[in-house]
């Protein structure tokens, strides 16, 4: 079986992605932007931006791509530099902790090479101001010494492409986000843009399915491709051990049951968030934290890793004084919503931009 697998295929995985994952991740990922399911708005503003860049014979704008995990912003970065026949060097925002990191692999690039930073809001300040000049004038100043013996040494860079991506645009500073000339808004997939992307990625794998099974699983991804081709993954597991190896709906119903995923999508961390809220907090106003706690998790993992799909979903709500269960949360889980449910006891009405950070 050809999984399409190269040395630079394997290195090229979001950072997101579980070690375990990233060589099935890399198997399935598209090479062109023709393969590349959804995003059709991104996709045709990416494929005009990339022709004209050709044409031109010079590099294209710096392009930032936005989104939550798991949308393909890794992979676009790939196909960025494929479609360009440009070499690609990765790297991420948290990796590049002093300007001279940054200065390194900046001077060492070939004209007209893409290069992809990781969630690039994560960079560290003085690295980040060494980047300015760099995209503006393809030129660095590497400062050498310290105090007023301090000597800006000027070294020049290559015509090059950054590709940033992000999951947290809002943290980006202005100087930073101006400098990009184009900008590209990654949507969640609806679940037949799933689907098609889950036989693509069956065909690949060589994984029995049918019609019914993918719709089964494309249901419960939470819009996320990088969930969608996991679960994939765990229902072949299932039928190849306790059935006949073919991805049924019947199949996939039973493997996922196994695996925590209810019929919307949550798995076990989603429901304890909402359990928390409603039987240990009466539904909330809940400060971040609070909840954290109460699910023996991290802050920042309930933030980023529960709440977006959470509020998207309407079963969570974000007001100024905490998170706040809908009254769908309440029948999702089997309980009854109190009548007074976003009443006195809150003030306040639910919004999606506003809530403790």
């Amino acid at each position: 079986m050809s999984t399409g697998r190269d040395d630079e295929s394997l290195t090229l995985v979001s950072a997101h992605a579980a070690e375990g994952e990233q060589e099935a991740e890399a198997s399935v990922r598209p090479r062109r932007l023709v393969d590349f399911v959804a995003q059709h708005r991104v996709r045709e503003q990416l494929q005009l931006l990339l022709t004209s860049a050709l044409r031109r014979g010079s590099p294209p704008d710096h392009i930032l791509l936005c989104g939550a995990p798991g949308l393909g912003k890794t992979t676009l970065a790939m196909i960025v530099a494929a479609e360009l026949g440009a070499g690609l060097r990765i790297t991420s925002g948290p990796a590049i902790e002093r300007s001279g990191d940054l200065a390194a692999i900046l001077t060492s690039l070939s004209r007209g090479d893409v290069l992809f930073i990781d969630e690039i809001h994560r960079m560290a300040r003085p690295a980040e101001e060494l980047l300015y000049s760099a995209m503006e004038d393809f030129r660095v100043d590497v400062v050498v010494g310290k105090g007023p013996g301090a000597t800006a040494i000027p070294l020049e860079v290559e015509p090059f492409t950054l590709v940033g991506a992000t999951t947290r645009a809002g943290l980006l500073t202005g100087p930073m986000r101006d400098r990009f000339g184009f900008v590209g808004q990654l949507e969640f997939y609806d679940p037949a843009e799933l689907e098609q992307l889950l036989l693509r990625s069956a065909r690949i794998m060589e994984i029995p399915v049918t019609e019914e099974g993918v719709a089964e699983i494309a249901r419960r991804s939470r819009g996320t491709p990088r969930v969608a081709n996991r679960l994939l993954r765990r229902v072949r597991d299932y039928a190849e051990v306790r059935a006949d190896g073919v991805v049924t709906r019947e199949v996939a119903q039973a493997a996922l049951k196994v695996y925590d995923v209810d019929e919307r999508g949550l798995d076990r961390l989603d429901r304890a968030v909402l359990t928390a809220l409603t039987s240990s907090f009466g539904g909330g106003p809940v400060g971040l934290s609070t909840i954290a706690v109460a699910v023996g998790e991290q802050p920042d993992t309930v933030a980023e890793v529960c709440e977006p799909y959470l509020v998207r979903a309407g079963l969570l709500a974000r007001t100024p004084r905490g998170r706040v269960a809908t009254e769908a949360a309440w029948r999702h889980l089997g309980q009854t919503p109190p009548s007074d449910i976003f009443g006195s006891s809150t003030g306040d009405v639910p919004t999606l931009f506003g809530g403790q950070p």
